[in-house]
């Protein structure tokens, strides 16, 4: 399987390409010969805008990430570019900025709606990964050896979280109705929770997946309590958790109403390879997320819905999700969710 190229592009320098004048002569040749005899699909290949897409490195992201490996964007003629970001607020500062053309699931919808509340009408939601009890992103972790038994029994602990507002809103308001209380909470990389936990750096995590899976086969952490924000947020630990989003800036569906249905439809592909064919779409993690290899095959996969499936129900989850950013004052004003989805 290849590796992610275009995340590594700019970390890697191109090497220099000597060649005679008559072999490039010829490959110019060839290539005009290739193109000459392309099929459709290849042509139209090589037409329109690049495609930025910024994603965090979390497996919820595994739909894009299987979409790009699998050349299902290159077979819809489209010129896809993965960007790796730190957190999920960096990607939609760089939607803002106007230096991302979308985001990938696992991008913090908390994080998005910032992003449109800054600049209102900014980008339309196309895809969540809505997660709970069964299909597993969320969890508090623990050390192995740890004789905690829930969330609840966290009061007075040092607490990692990954990093963004989201995050830390969800980590803080899942310890208070849990029941714990005077917690210290400790921004850190998704991927330093395992290491931060085994130092004793923090007590315990509020993490997402693959790092619970990490921490338990090698040994090092075990997971407290799993679907945590369905439970203590939405009030039932079955309740699909719309947390994580891929999006496209309404000003790029707007400019490329075609290509925008070409990718959501390639997009889609990645999504029905991961809900049917979980076991072939786990490897694409790696290169992208911290775990490789065969503890691939361990990872717990996240639900995919499209924007366009939504049911009243799915709505009304997803709302009452973001009323706790309004509640909070993390959000300036009440965002409705139906305003920001895409409806195709």
């Amino acid at each position: 399987m290849a590796s992610p190229s275009h995340p590594k592009s700019t970390d890697v320098p191109s090497s220099a390409v000597h060649c005679s004048a008559q072999r490039r002569t010829l490959l110019k040749a060839s290539a005009a010969a290739v193109v000459g005899l392309a099929s459709p699909a290849i042509l139209k290949a090589q037409s329109g805008p690049k495609i930025r897409i910024g994603y965090w490195p979390v497996a919820s992201g595994i739909p894009f990430f299987a979409a790009v490996e699998r050349g299902f964007f290159k077979e819809a003629g489209l010129d896809v570019e993965a960007v790796r970001f730190a957190s999920p607020q960096q990607v939609a500062e760089a939607m803002l900025a106007g230096r991302l053309e979308g985001s990938s699931n696992g991008t913090a919808s908390a994080a998005l709606g910032i992003a449109e509340l800054a600049q209102p009408g900014l980008l339309k939601i196309f895809c969540t990964n809505p997660t709970n009890a069964k299909y597993v992103l969320d969890e508090f972790i623990v050390a192995k050896d740890s004789t905690l038994k829930s969330v609840g029994e966290l009061s007075g602990k040092k607490v990692g979280c990954g990093p963004g507002v989201q995050n830390v809103t969800l980590a803080r308001t899942v310890l208070e109705r849990a029941g714990s209380k005077n917690n210290q909470i400790i921004e850190l990389p998704i991927a330093q929770h395992v290491a931060a936990i085994a130092a004793g750096q923090v007590d315990a995590c509020y993490t997402l997946e693959p790092t619970g899976t990490i921490g338990r086969l090698n040994g090092t952490t075990r997971n407290l309590e799993v679907g945590v924000i369905a439970k203590y947020v939405l009030g039932d630990p079955m309740a699909p958790w719309h947390g994580g989003s891929a999006s496209l800036t309404s000003e790029f569906i707007q400019k490329n109403p075609d290509i925008t249905k070409r990718y959501i439809a390639a997009y889609k592909k990645g999504v029905d390879l991961v809900k049917t064919r979980p076991a072939d779409a786990r490897p694409f993690l790696k290169g992208y997320t911290a775990i490789e290899g065969a503890l691939t095959n361990e990872v717990p996969m996240a639900d995919y819905m499209f924007s366009t499936e939504f049911k009243a129900s799915d709505t009304a989850a997803f709302q009452k999700f973001f009323d706790l950013f309004s509640d909070k004052g993390i959000f300036s004003k009440r965002i409705l969710i139906d305003s920001i989805l895409y409806k195709g």
